[in-house]
């Protein structure tokens, strides 16, 4: 295509000036001779076939030659070059050279060139034209309901240059056209270094050439069938295409049957037609948009709402995507929204029952499920229903989620493509997500480019997200001008590709025509896109805010503006769409029904969360929403299972496959413990996994560098050394009719890929979840999952979830990062009460992992890690598992396993007692040190250094939260003369301590003191220098063994 355009650009006429030029410069060096492609060039020039492929470079040659030297090249190339020099065709100028002169050339085609060459430069002015509106077109559209600025942060307001079919105001339209033409380099420095260029309009062309008809390029579909039009019309359709109350961003994307396919939707003459049933159903759907919160507001004007007045036509534009969504096979709507408008989702959209929102505004509702609740504007929903436009099924759950917007999307996009998964849905054809979004927050909050850029990733793609932006331009008291540096809030999106489509919500009609595309773009392309409804916030930031302190202007026109649903019913009655009566009776109805609702609402006493769940587990727990049994079985396999996957692990099962040498040596050694019935942190992991998949549970690991292992342990893709891009995943060739097996590499995120995690495990509890930092510190930039989602999502909305985080955990003279995962915070976090001794019964473990909000567990063995693992799947509920996982301990020598500790009988030890000599003469133990982790292995070490196997005992505490009460408190008293220690590697304000002592002195009934033997209390997690890393260790080692180290203390 280069080489057809340069050559194709060659062959246009050329002026007096530059044949003389050309002729008088002597033949550049090949290297040299470089002409920059030119973008517009004449249609008939590039659909001659003889100019494509290898024939244009022979042509450019001769033409080269030609202009050096006219006589070096045959008589017919001399005629040919000449003629398309005069501006002839090149499919004409040929003519056969038998008694052909130049003499003998038609005068008219001889004499033509300074009218051909006005002719060529009008039409590519016309080109150029239509490119600008194509490109900037949106920044003139009339966007703002308000009219007070531009939705691109521009102070000038655009005018709408259109009068009628017939006039054309040409002073106004060269005013718009220094805003459509800057960027273009080429048009900007032409109208800023000639005034006489601005007097006669674009590029050349005046007043005077607004009859003619111009041939229209193939990169526009204004003419509809017509292949030309008179300059004003193009101009007019232009305008009537890109300028009006929607405005279209696209041309950024590099992809040119994507960009022709939005050109056809938005240029084509007359595409935005509604039959009389489409306004119809478009102005009730306004009525009950509208209604709804007048309704609220009449009754509730006190309460807090996040109303959607100023923005009424986000739930016809919701209903559209999903009306065309469903028309196009999709089954299950997947959504996500901040708070503004989420009561009115609830009601119109989703369709819960009226009475079950109204309830939630009385205030001697009691609350009927454990946990906190939480305020009816976070809360979510899960629905099937007839979608009554298609008559299809459809499933819509709507995702419940916190005060941190934007917090939701890569959780709804995670539900998303686990929904996907489970029904086989490879291309997105029948499962979809919505995500509604704030303006300033769309900006300004950094997991919105996050999730963006998971949207195209294998292992993440939901195949297209739409994307719906409630435009207030403010926010909360913020303007925009304060709140991003981008035109658009938008903005963002551009990074993949996706089509923006602005729209003025003030314009239902435009609004449903744009949603219509949307839906039909993520169908037809399965990218994202994005609507940008520019409206504006009727009230404060909620109800009881007071909005004119900061933004006077604004709410001055506000208060003057009249509502949407008014302006489209005055707009449809004098249509004579429909009647004043017919209008007026559609709002009675609704009107009645909110009112039939309310007083129900009143019978109801009750709040039942429950009822707001968005992502019930049909079949999981019994019909109130109890678990089917309170046992755990046996998390132990047969030595025939283990030998099994010990064998997949430590082998290739593809032929022909060259793995890397070190790798070779990797699985010989895994063999190699399998023959001696032991496995290592690696092994034991594949064990859990390998197992769970053989018994049909899927599992899914995901995080930064999993497929190989940060610290290269686990090596779970193998890739062929010779041939690019081909691996292998032993994990799925376990077992005929195992589950599929997902372990895929992250994007450099946290935040999102967390989120998307979350959202996985939300779908099925029949699924083992996991995400690894890469370091545990690193989960710290998905702070905000954790706290709002993980911790207390049951509590918030009665929802379990079984996602495991490995948090790889130790100090081992790394520095301050990559050292600790900050166990404080996620103890800190445990719901469970440290004053008080629970009630010991035969099933106390399990109700304890019932009633806790999550799990937290530091295995010091591979064996219990195996356990824990298979225990999350085996258990019949779900709750959050936080792993610190090891990072040396992962070839320490003695952090093995034997497979009798993974046996049928055999589970996960949430204590691990003393089992060396001290054990056998309990009376004699002087010391029992309690522990958690790697620093066990230190101690043992350290022990035997001092000669104190009988003195000293070591517990390990495996599972920190729940805590092990009944297991510590029956250490405690086999060692009645021991005093007790806690160790920790961590420093005495970090790790472990403040949480475990408390308990520890419940559990002795505050018998004795429990002492602290760790790094003292900083700042930093861990020093720089290796050097006082070691001088700490030894220290606290010292303090562990001195068994007169707290005498005197108290």
């Amino acid at each position: 295509m280069h080489r057809l355009r340069t050559c194709a650009a060659r062959l246009r006429p050329l002026t007096a000036n530059q044949k003389a030029q050309n002729f008088s410069q002597q033949r550049p060096v090949a290297a040299q001779r470089t002409f920059q492609p030119i973008r517009c060039y004449t249609a008939p020039v590039a659909a001659e076939p003889f100019l494509n492929g290898t024939s244009s470079n022979y042509v450019e040659e001769m033409y080269l030659s030609w202009l050096e030297n006219p006589k070096s090249v045959h008589k017919s190339w001399d005629v040919f070059f000449r003629n398309a020099n005069a501006g002839a065709p090149p499919g004409a100028a040929y003519q056969s050279p038998l008694g052909m002169t130049v003499a003998s050339l038609p005068q008219a085609m001889v004499g033509a060139q300074p009218n051909v060459e006005k002719l060529v430069e009008d039409h590519l002015a016309v080109q150029s034209l239509i490119r600008a509106y194509q490109i900037r077109g949106h920044h003139v559209a009339q966007l703002d309901p308000l009219g007070i600025m531009d939705a691109d942060l521009d102070s000038s307001v655009p005018s709408d240059i259109i009068t009628s079919s017939d006039k054309l105001d040409l002073t106004v339209f060269k005013d718009r056209l220094s805003i459509l033409t800057v960027g273009e380099s080429d048009c900007k420095s032409h109208f800023r270094d000639s005034s006489k260029d601005w007097e006669t309009g674009f590029y050349g062309l005046d007043e005077s050439d607004l009859d003619k008809v111009f041939r229209l390029p193939t990169t526009t579909f204004i003419g509809g069938a017509e292949s030309a039009l008179p300059l004003k019309e193009i101009i007019r359709r232009l305008e009537m295409a890109y300028c009006q109350h929607i405005g279209v961003e696209f041309m950024f994307i590099n992809d040119l049957d994507q960009c022709q396919w939005i050109r056809e939707k938005f240029e084509k003459p007359g595409v935005m037609q509604f039959t009389l049933e489409e306004k119809r159903t478009l102005l009730a759907r306004m009525v009950r948009s509208t209604r709804f919160e007048e309704f609220l507001q009449r009754k509730w004007s006190s309460e807090k709402r996040f109303g959607l007045e100023g923005c009424e036509s986000l739930i016809p534009a919701l209903k559209t995507i999903i009306d065309k969504s469903s028309a196009n096979g999709v089954e299950n709507v997947i959504m996500g929204m901040p708070h503004r408008g989420r009561l009115n989702v609830l009601a119109n959209v989703i369709r819960k029952e009226l009475e079950q929102i109204f309830c939630q505004f009385d205030s001697k509702l009691e609350a009927a499920d454990e946990g906190s609740g939480d305020v009816k504007y976070h809360l979510g929903m899960y629905h099937r229903r007839i979608n009554r436009v298609t008559d299809r099924n459809i499933t819509l759950s709507l995702m419940a989620n916190p005060s941190h917007l934007e917090a939701v999307d890569p959780v709804v996009q995670g539900k998303t493509k686990a929904e996907q998964f489970y029904c086989g849905d490879t291309d997105g054809n029948r499962v979809m997500s919505i995500l509604m979004h704030g303006d300033a927050a769309f900006a300004g909050q950094g997991v919105v480019y996050e999730t963006f850029h998971l949207s195209d990733l294998p292992s993440y793609t939901t195949h297209g997200t739409v994307h719906v932006v409630v435009n207030n331009q403010i926010g909360f008291t913020t303007d925009p001008r304060m709140a991003r540096s981008s035109p658009y809030p938008t903005d963002v999106a551009r990074v993949v590709n996706a089509p923006i489509f602005h729209v003025n919500a003030d314009d239902p009609e435009a609004v449903m025509y744009v949603c219509n595309v949307a839906a039909e773009w993520r169908a037809t392309f399965h990218k994202d896109v994005v609507v940008d409804l520019v409206g504006y916030r009727r009230m404060g930031h909620n109800e009881m805010d007071e909005p004119m302190f900061t933004q006077p202007l604004m709410y001055k026109q506000i208060k003057k503006q009249k509502g949407v649903l008014l302006k489209y019913a005055e707009k449809l009655i004098a249509e004579g769409a429909v009647t004043r009566q017919e209008y007026e009776e559609e709002i009675a109805k609704y009107d009645k029904i909110c009112e039939e609702a309310h007083a129900r609402s009143k019978d109801e006493k009750i709040l039942h969360i429950k009822h707001w769940l968005d992502s019930p587990w049909p079949g999981f727990f019994t019909l109130d929403g109890q678990p089917k049994s309170m046992s755990s079985p046996s998390t132990g396999l047969t030595e025939e299972e283990l030998a099994h996957i010990g064998q997949v692990a430590s082998s290739v099962p593809v032929e022909d496959f060259t793995i890397h040498g070190g790798l070779s040596r990797i699985l010989k050694s895994r063999g190699e413990m399998i023959k001696n019935r032991t496995v290592d942190w690696a092994l034991g992991e594949y064990m859990a996994f390998g197992s769970l998949l053989k018994e049909g549970t899927h599992v899914r690991l995901s995080g930064q560098d999993v497929e190989r292992g940060t610290f290269s342990h686990r090596h779970h893709v193998l890739h062929d050394q010779n041939v690019d891009k081909r691996t292998c995943i032993p994990m799925n060739h376990v077992s005929p009719n195992q589950a599929p097996y997902t372990v895929c590499n992250s994007s450099l995120s946290e935040y999102g890929v967390l989120g998307f995690e979350l959202g996985f495990a939300m779908a099925s509890p029949n699924a083992l979840v996991l995400w690894e930092a890469q370091f545990g510190d690193f989960h710290n930039t998905a702070q905000c999952i954790i706290d709002q989602f993980i911790c207390p999502g049951q509590a918030k909305w009665v929802r379990q979830n079984g996602i495991v985080l490995l948090l790889p955990h130790g100090m081992e003279g790394m520095g301050p990062e990559h050292s600790s995962a900050r166990p404080e915070r996620f103890l800190q976090m445990c719901n469970d009460d440290p004053d008080v001794m629970p009630k010991l019964s035969e099933d106390f473990a399990i109700q304890q992992l019932m009633d806790c909000n999550w799990i937290v567990v530091n295995c010091s063995n591979p064996g219990n890690y195996f356990h824990v693992l298979r225990r999350q799947i085996l258990q019949p509920f779900r709750k959050p598992l936080i792993v610190f996982t090891p990072k040396s301990l992962l070839r320490h020598p003695e952090a093995k396993s034997n497979f009798d500790v993974m046996l049928p009988g055999t589970q996960f030890l949430r204590l691990i007692p003393e089992e060396g000599t001290a054990s056998q003469n309990p009376e004699g133990v002087k010391r029992i040190v309690f522990c958690t982790g790697k620093v066990y292995y230190e101690l043992t070490k350290e022990r035997k250094t001092h000669g104190m196997e009988d003195t000293v005992a070591i517990a390990r505490v495996e599972q920190l939260s729940p805590f092990p009460f009944d297991l510590v408190k029956a250490e405690t008293e086999k060692y009645p003369n021991a005093d007790l220690v806690w160790c920790q590697e961590e420093h005495k304000n970090q790790g472990y301590y403040d949480y475990v002592k408390p308990r520890m002195r419940t559990t002795i009934q505050r018998s004795k003191p429990v002492w602290y033997a760790g790094r003292e209390p900083a700042a930093a997690p861990a020093t720089g220098n290796k050097k006082a890393h070691l001088v700490e260790l030894k220290r606290f080692l010292d303090t562990a063994f001195d068994l007169d180290a707290f005498k005197g203390q108290v």
